[in-house]
């Protein structure tokens, strides 16, 4: 049993209210829940990848992070956001 949790469980809600045939079908093939697990799998996958490209991008390092803190921070936290949107655009809101 492969793991459906917060991804899985949005892009499940989209189905069912967006496209509630291909849900009904996915479940009646038995078919749902290998797509939530790989949907779930593939989006964490491209957060963790945006979120690290993000930072690199704007030379947000570990060294940053200990030689300044405070600059570090705020910067840093606005990454995962940014991620999630693109995530929930590319990957949960699409078939």
């Amino acid at each position: 049993q492969r793991l459906i949790d917060r991804w899985g469980r949005m892009h499940r809600a989209y189905l069912e209210t967006d496209h509630p045939c291909l849900y009904d079908r996915m479940i009646l093939n038995g078919t749902l829940d290998r797509h939530l697990a790989d949907v779930e799998e593939h989006a964490q996958a491209m957060l963790e990848q945006l979120t690290q490209w993000m930072a690199l991008q704007e030379g947000i390092t570990e060294s940053l992070k200990a030689a300044d803190q405070m600059e570090w921070g705020p910067q840093d936290e606005q990454h995962p956001q940014q991620a999630e949107e693109i995530v929930r655009d590319q990957i949960i809101n699409t078939l």
